[in-house]
């Protein structure tokens, strides 16, 4: 079974930037990223579950959603088996837990069969 682990969360002002990590677990690492789309999710408190962006497995193909389009941006280093999402010009707004997921496709959590337990990204002065 492949398990997911993202990194890279925390804390920053508005206007902040944060890179998150999405890797396969340690128990998982015979899973080959790169064989899979990989997709990043993000849960408010109250809010249900909603799609940030996606990667097709080889990377040529992307996906945003309309609010976050042109602050972040996806990519994945296949060769060492993680997927990035790069956050820049935060909101408080994008206050959530981040999620990665495997084997989907799109922007719909129903899509996706593997994930990870989240990383939280609070933005706040």
């Amino acid at each position: 079974q492949l398990q997911l682990v993202e990194s890279g969360g925390g804390l920053v002002q508005p206007g902040g930037s944060l890179r998150l990590s999405c890797a396969a677990s340690r128990s998982a690492s015979r899973f080959t990223l790169g064989y899979y789309a990989i997709g990043w999710f993000r849960q408010a408190p109250g809010k249900e579950r909603e799609g940030v962006s996606s990667i097709s497995s080889s990377g040529g193909s992307t996906n945003y959603a309309d609010s976050i389009k042109g602050r972040f941006t996806i990519s994945r280093d296949n060769a060492e088996n993680t997927v990035y999402l790069q956050m820049n010009s935060l909101k408080p707004e994008d206050t959530a837990i981040y999620y990665c997921a495997a084997s989907g496709y799109g922007l719909d959590p129903k899509n996706y069969r593997y994930w990870g337990q989240g990383t939280q990204v609070t933005v706040s002065s």
